[in-house]
This record gives structure tokens, C-alpha cells and sequence, in this order.
């Protein structure tokens, strides 16, 4: 009896799929200028004319890279929405989002717009993604949060949220300020909870 042969079509997604994994760990681990296509190729298996075939350079191979864990990423805000308790939902919504800003997801992008600053051709290819990526996060804060944008104050209230929670992410990049950002986001649950206009 002949193996089972897997399809093209699946080798071909998996491969890819371990390329990316591959180049969010470099970014994390080696940062920007540390992460490069060979380092890539090797971490995830992948030969380097298959790597280049897929991604002819890094800037493709972030950027797909980057977009492919957002897509992940609003996935398991997804799924956090649904497990969320109804006592204490606002604080329960805030470590669901902070968990985003302290994500390897968020360390690799980090790492993409830090280099994107003094790169005009790779801001070029990075500010579409970042845009989409901030008004989805936006539209999941408000779903999370149950609130409606028009009213109030509750746009900003969102938008101060998710700066708040940048900061710490940018803060959880240098080391482990749990206790703190715990502290903070209790004194920033009541001011939501004060503040937010729900229908």
C-alpha cells in the first residue's frame, strides 16, 4: 500500500504558515535589523529557493508575516468576547485587550514600525497594515466594551483606552510591570465604568 501523499496545496500552506511563525519568533528574539530571510529559512525548515519563491524579501515576508498573527489575533478576541463574565465585564474586556498589547504579535509589529520611522520605503508598505489594523482593534474595543461609538464621550474613552494600553504594552517590552499595569488598569476600569454612556 502507497503513503498518503499530502497535497501540494497543503504542504505549500504550511510551509508558509511556518515561515511566518518563524519570522514573529526572529522579530521578537533578534528585533528588525537581526531578523533576515536566511535566519528565517532556517528557524522555520523551509529551503531558502522555497522561502524566496514565497517572499522574495524580508519587507514581504514581515509584512505577511505581521498581517497573517493580526488575522489570528482577531480570532481569539473572538473567542474572548464570548467567555467574558457579566460581573466585572469592563475590567475582565481591559485584560482581554492588554493581553493584545503584550503579545508576541504586538513585539513583532513593534519592531516593524520602530524600523518603519527611518525607512520611507518600508513606512510606505507598513502604514496601510498599521491603520487597518488600528481601526480593527477599535471596532473589537467597542464590540468588547458594548458601547456605541456616537454616543458621548465614548469614541475617545476608546481611543484613550487603547493608547493607555500601547503604553503599557510599549512598557511590558522592558520588563515585567504586571503589578503595575494591574493597578492602573483597576483605576482605569472605574473611570470607564463612570464615564462609558451605554444604551
Amino acid at each position: 500500500m502507497s503513503p498518503v501523499r499530502t497535497p501540494q496545496a497543503e504542504r505549500t500552506a504550511a510551509m508558509r504558515l511556518r515561515l511566518m511563525e518563524a519570522t514573529v519568533e526572529c522579530l521578537v528574539e533578534l528585533g528588525w535589523s537581526g531578523t533576515s530571510t536566511t535566519v528565517v529559512s532556517q528557524r522555520a525548515g523551509v529551503s531558502r529557493g522555497a522561502q524566496l519563491h514565497h517572499f522574495p524579501t524580508k519587507q514581504a515576508l514581515v509584512l505577511a508575516a505581521v498581517e497573517h498573527l493580526a488575522e489570528r489575533r482577531r480570532e481569539t478576541l473572538t473567542d474572548a468576547a464570548a467567555a467574558l463574565p457579566e460581573h466585572g465585564r469592563t475590567r475582565a474586556v481591559l485584560d482581554v485587550l492588554a493581553a493584545q498589547f503584550t503579545s508576541p504579535v504586538f513585539f513583532a509589529a513593534l519592531e516593524l514600525w520602530v524600523a518603519a520611522r527611518t525607512d520611507p520605503e518600508l513606512r510606505e508598505a507598513v502604514a496601510p497594515l498599521e491603520r487597518r489594523m488600528g481601526r480593527e482593534t477599535h471596532a473589537h474595543a467597542l464590540h468588547l466594551l458594548d458601547v456605541d461609538e456616537a454616543r458621548g464621550a465614548n469614541r475617545a474613552l476608546v481611543q484613550a483606552t487603547l493608547d493607555l494600553l500601547r503604553g503599557l504594552g510599549l512598557a511590558a517590552s522592558l520588563s515585567d510591570d504586571t503589578a503595575r499595569r494591574d493597578v492602573v488598569l483597576d483605576a482605569w476600569a472605574l473611570t470607564l465604568e463612570t464615564q462609558l454612556e451605554r444604551s
